[in-house]
């Protein structure tokens, strides 16, 4: 065989495979060839740690080999994913001292993987392990291995690249262990200077030496447990860059690749689950993302294709990990209809599969070829039967992978979606502080606000978009539904970006806490007064009950909406009210700063959007059309049905559309681009010509 690299196909196609448990041996050689008829190009293998270094270095990579072997014969890629996670019970044994421990001192267990059933794992959603990279012996060993790793397989013809750190997060309950609160700190040492530095912001004056600080045991908005959120970020996502560069040391041609759980809006606080930081440090990024688990809805079907978007920024990503089969028992799916990708349908692979290549994704995984055989997740996920054998499921999932790597789609495939109509401001200090400021309530209000604004503009067919606060400048037009926190830089930023034309769309108390934490006298905080138009009249911070807000537009008193989270009323200052609250106090108002405009809502109607509708209430529709019409957003795609997802892709002068049906059922269609009807130059998938489009089903026409 030749001696380099395999070559990245037109779209990575294909399934996670081997994790040493499963599938049986017998079956190898036949498995990759079906696969590879079957139109996979491509597979993901966990080589777990534990598995490999069986006693102080003595290593067994004879099933890994295998691997790699039958993808060089089968003509497909592979993608190594590292798990050193899974420890050898030899080295715990030995590095007990690092293992990592809860804030009372409880000890990791080393326990079994229910995706694998291998030992040698920890506790958490999949990107811990027992013993603390915080060590240096444990560091030291880790990056041993990987060298190990590298050098064995480094131009390999079966190898395309190493998926790092799987779904790139940490347990928050973990770890408290004495090398972690070493490092913690180092980097306050490095952040601060001195122990009177540190005092001012901490409002701890009895620290004599660094040795006296340990990370807060508390979780309370205080400036102390803000630092030991960030510090846990920066020292994670640093022990995946001493990973990569230990790999790259080795294995300069290989692909570096990662893939997280999509979870920027729901776990990057308390996770670390920052996509945009995880997507920064690798060629190619990913995401998890399983109908089972999260929900069969069709606005789910697009968020995490369009969250991982917007963090990669331009990257190549990839749907890494894709439902192919049902799920029993597992406590996500208890008490749901199996309607609701318990059991997944061919028509489900489709939609799932069609809907990430609409929202971007140039890559696709099924998070299982075929279901494991032992463990809590027996059966599970699998497109292929227990025995390996085709099903009408793994049928759809190759008729699909033969077209998306068809030499006629290549153009489609390049082409990649342009810019939305609207940006979702995504502020990580924000989310930080809620889950400070709500641990005792155990509120999800930022969860819910930034859903349901997402939410509301994909049912009216605008397509939002996830934008980091280090990104507003790329937008025309933002919306902010829940920047109860803010740093003086970011206040700054958005309001320069104002004054130089830009739309800010805001709900309740923007920028309330500053820096560190600290509440502004002054509201709104940091000079956003004077951007907004107003200041605070009252302020209520009660979000057990802030679904019992009520408020409505001047121009639509009748329409009483409900609003969310926090209360807070406004002083006109130069603004125009546009609105009021139930009693007579302003809730919304507008102004213009500069070549730019505001608009403040004083309630997180985003939330009591998402909440209602929760519930089979009506929402807030009549609030998100009244922002859409003050923005002056007009989509350029109008499907004339709500419930069909138009996307416009481009590469060039070259124009694609996807329209994308989510739900069960047909839906009827008439089709205009910028106002004209639908001039087709050719389909690629589909009737372009139907008035409808069948319940999980797709048009994709080039125009």
């Amino acid at each position: 065989m030749a001696n380099f690299p395999a070559k990245l196909p037109q779209v990575p196609y294909g399934a996670v495979y081997f994790r040493k448990s499963n599938p049986p041996r017998e079956d190898w050689t036949r498995d990759y060839g079906i696969a590879s008829s079957d139109g996979l190009n491509t597979f993901r293998h966990w080589f777990m740690w534990s598995a490999i270094e069986r006693a102080p270095g003595k290593y067994d990579w004879d099933d890994f080999d295998r691997q790699l072997d039958l993808a060089a014969e089968n003509g497909m890629a592979t993608v190594i994913a590292e798990f050193t996670m899974a420890s050898p019970d030899w080295l715990q044994r030995k590095l007990d001292f690092a293992r990592m421990c809860k804030a009372d001192g409880t000890l990791m267990a080393s326990q079994h993987s229910p995706s694998v059933a291998v030992g040698g794992f920890g506790e958490g959603l999949g990107g811990a392990g027992p013993l603390t990279l915080n060590a240096p012996e444990v560091h030291e060993a880790v990056m041993g291995f990987l060298t190990e790793l590298a050098g064995r397989y480094r131009g390999h013809p079966g190898l395309l690249g190493y998926d790092v750190n799987n779904e790139v997060n940490y347990s928050p309950d973990y770890d408290f262990s004495k090398p972690t609160a070493a490092a913690f700190r180092v980097w306050l040492r490095q952040k601060y200077g001195t122990l009177d530095a540190l005092a001012k912001v901490w409002h701890r004056y009895s620290y004599a030496e660094w040795d006296d600080i340990m990370p807060p045991r508390q979780i309370q908005p205080y400036s102390e447990c803000l630092d030991w959120l960030r510090f846990r970020e920066d020292n994670f996502y640093g022990h995946v860059q001493d990973k990569i560069d230990t790999i790259r040391a080795v294995d300069p041609d290989a692909k570096i690749i990662s893939h997280g759980i999509a979870g920027a809006v729901t776990a990057l606080a308390g996770h670390g689950c920052n996509d945009w930081r995880a997507a920064e440090q690798v060629e190619i990024y990913g995401y998890t993302w399983i109908g089972a688990r999260k929900g069969n809805q069709p606005w789910r079907n697009f968020f995490a294709g369009d969250l991982i978007r917007g963090a990669a920024r331009g990257k190549p990503f990839w749907h890494a990990e894709r439902q192919g089969g049902p799920l029993w028992m597992q406590p996500q799916v208890l008490g749901r209809d199996k309607e609701d990708a318990r059991v997944a349908t061919p028509e489900d692979i489709r939609l799932w599969s069609l809907a990430s290549f609409a929202a971007g994704a140039r890559g696709m995984m099924n998070l299982r070829y075929r279901p494991l055989l032992n463990g809590p997740l027996f059966g599970a996920f699998g497109a292929y039967g227990m025995d390996g054998s085709r099903t009408p499921r793994s049928e759809m999932q190759a008729r699909i992978g033969r077209w998306v790597n068809a030499p006629e789609q290549t153009a489609c495939m390049a082409a990649k979606p342009v810019r939305g109509d609207i940006g979702l401001l995504m502020i990580p200090e924000a989310q930080r502080f809620d889950l400070l400021l709500s641990s005792q309530g155990g509120f999800k209000t930022y969860q819910d606000a930034m859903w349901g604004a997402y939410r509301a503009f994909f049912d009216m067919g605008v397509q939002a978009d996830w934008v980091h606060d280090q990104d507003i400048e790329k937008y025309d037009v933002i919306y902010a539904p829940y920047p109860i926190m803010m740093p003086a830089e970011l206040a700054g930023r958005l309001a320069k970006w104002v004054v130089d034309g830009g739309r800010l769309i805001s709900e309740a108390c923007p920028g309330y806490f500053g820096d560190d934490g600290r509440v502004g006298v002054q509201q709104p905080n940091n000079g956003l007064d004077a951007v907004f138009g107003v200041v605070e009249d009252e302020v209520e911070f009660m979000p057990d009950i802030g679904d019992r807000i009520r408020l409505s537009l001047d121009s639509d008193a009748d329409a009483m909406l409900r609003g969310g989270g926090f209360l807070q009323s406004y002083s006109p200052k130069g603004a125009k009210v546009l609105g009021h609250f139930e009693g007579g106090r302003v809730a919304i108002t507008t102004s213009t700063h500069g070549k730019g405009r505001t608009l403040l809502v004083g309630t997180h109607m985003s939330a009591g959007h998402f909440r209602d509708l929760e519930t089979d209430g009506a929402g807030a529709a009549v609030w998100f059309q009244a922002c859409v019409d003050w923005a002056g957003i007009t989509p350029a795609i109008q499907t004339g049905n709500m419930a069909v997802q138009g996307r416009l892709h481009r590469d060039g002068d070259q124009r694609y559309l996807w329209l994308i049906n989510p739900t069960p059922d047909a839906q009827q269609i008439a089709v205009t681009i910028d106002g004209a009807p639908l001039a087709v130059k050719e389909t690629l998938w589909g009737d372009a010509g139907a008035t409808h489009i069948p319940g999980r089903d797709a048009v994709i026409v080039a125009l």
